[in-house]
């Protein structure tokens, strides 16, 4: 079933999406026929601590497993739970097939069915694949949280001080009521204002899967006209050690659409600087010979000027010749963080991204140099969304966008020995609007800016880098308001 939310800005908590350690939550809300988000007739909170044998349940301290002594853990970076107790709790059912070493788990009108050592599972009818598959600990079955969580419709946050994991049932409240005071929603800060609803708001569809075939059924959901010559737009990443978006991942999606692998080389030094070091790493990485089109170096032989009439920092940019070649694009992004820019996306890719040696100068600086790169932090930051709104406005808008969020370092794919990650995969995001696609990924962060998003979220306000969204809406390069759209 499709579920549908409306989000201004970073209205992040709409989406409910909590940190339990390493797991991820992105739609905690089942949606039914009736429109209203599903929730049990009372509300009950049950508080579980890493390694403890006690848990609260609405206040109340009370054994996980009285007869066994029961704890949480976390095996491979996941959370695994002793889950009858909380279940019953929350008014649910647990049942045990042990012919099939099965555990059936009922709320609700949904069933959650796992199998113990597999990664498979199933709610109600759809199958879906754990990260972790359920086992059995000291004779007791041991179940991840995060997809019981997500299915159910819990409510789950993860303090990573006292290693405690809070999962609370919501109150039942109208999709169309964004703004009450039950909903997640209306809990503001600073960073995330809360919703509002706009049907009329550009749509971000997501999914949590990061495979091939869901960038495929991503990019299907677009609607997109991929006619002529079509440019895949991406980074072909710095060796040795960049997290580039890989052929494995990406190739079914560049044959579907038979495109060419298109980027321009760094104005930085290292192995892309130069056409020659440039076609090595590509070849090296694999994104040669993934269709018969190859790769292209747009600014192998040359640049070209085009304008940016939308501008207000630049009215001009330039590209790679090459870019004149291509009669629509795809930007397909991998969405970081980023040592100059805070963070690194749709708008950075099109930018940056498709800017030649002379145009990067040119952006980094507020259009003061193109060979220079010193400027002021927000003219750079204003730039990028200028030079964008050039690009798409020469391709007549036969442009859509894809952002993958994975591998979140703090650090851009420009890096050969990025910094590891400090949080776990969300998903892939994909939209019409660079700025509605930006935003939404940039509030799936902010929702775990306690937590995990942490270093993330202080490497882009170190950057005041959400001033790259303000600046784009205002040039009408689209819209921070969106609806997001989760096609699991």
């Amino acid at each position: 079933m499709t579920k549908t939310f409306v989000i201004k800005r970073a209205a992040v908590f709409v989406l409910a999406v909590a940190l339990i350690c390493a797991a991820f939550l992105v739609f905690v809300g089942k949606e039914h026929g009736n429109g209203v988000t599903y929730a049990a007739d009372e509300e009950n909170t049950v508080v579980l601590t890493i390694d403890s044998p006690v848990m609260s349940v609405n206040g109340e301290e009370r054994e996980i497993d009285p007869e066994g002594g029961t704890a949480p853990v976390i095996i491979s970076g996941r959370t695994l739970v002793p889950i009858r107790a909380i279940i019953e709790s929350m008014g649910g059912r647990v049942d045990w097939n042990n012919e099939a070493r099965e555990s059936i788990l009922t709320y609700g009108e949904d069933v959650i069915r796992l199998t113990i050592d597999s990664q498979t599972a199933y709610l109600n009818d759809t199958e879906s694949t754990l990260d972790t598959a359920p086992t059995i600990i000291n004779g007791r079955t041991m179940l991840p949280i995060r997809f019981i969580a997500e299915g159910f419709g819990f409510n789950v946050d993860w303090n990573e001080g006292e290693r405690t994991i809070t999962i609370s049932q919501k109150a039942a409240v109208s999709e169309n009521d964004t703004t009450s005071e039950n909903t997640p929603a209306a809990q503001t800060s600073e960073n995330t204002p809360a919703a509002q609803t706009n049907e009329n708001a550009p749509v971000v569809y997501m999914t949590k899967d990061i495979t091939p075939e869901a960038l495929v059924a991503i990019y299907d959901k677009l609607g997109f006209n991929a006619e002529g010559n079509v440019a895949v737009k991406m980074s072909t990443g710095e060796p040795p050690a960049s997290n580039y978006l890989r052929p494995e991942l990406i190739g079914d999606l560049v044959k579907k659409v038979d495109g060419t692998i298109v980027e321009c080389n760094t104005a930085y030094g290292g192995s892309r600087s130069s056409s020659a070091a440039h076609w090595q790493v590509i070849k090296d990485h694999g994104l040669d010979t993934i269709t018969e089109k190859g790769a292209d170096i747009m600014d192998e032989e040359s640049d070209m000027e085009i304008p940016a009439p939308r501008g207000t920092t630049i009215n001009k940019d330039y590209v790679g010749s090459h870019l004149a070649n291509y009669d629509c694009l795809i930007s397909l992004a991998h969405f970081k963080g980023h040592a100059m820019a805070g963070y690194g996306g749709a708008i950075k890719n099109m930018s940056i991204g498709v800017a030649s040696s002379k145009g990067k100068a040119w952006i980094h600086s507020g259009g003061t140099s193109t060979n220079s790169w010193g400027g002021e932090q927000d003219k750079f930051l204003e730039a990028m969304g200028d030079a964008t709104s050039g690009v798409v406005d020469y391709l007549d808008g036969k442009v859509v966008y894809i952002n993958v969020m994975n591998r979140l370092s703090v650090d851009c794919d420009c890096d050969g020995n990025p910094a590891e990650p400090d949080m776990h995969d969300i998903g892939i995001l994909a939209s019409t609007d660079p700025v509605a696609l930006d935003q939404a990924c940039l509030d799936l962060i902010y929702a775990q800016k306690d937590g995990e998003g942490a270093s993330l979220v202080n490497r882009i306000e170190s950057r005041n880098g959400l001033h790259t969204l303000e600046h784009a809406e205002e040039i009408g390069l689209g819209s921070r308001e969106y609806q997001l759209v989760s096609i699991d």
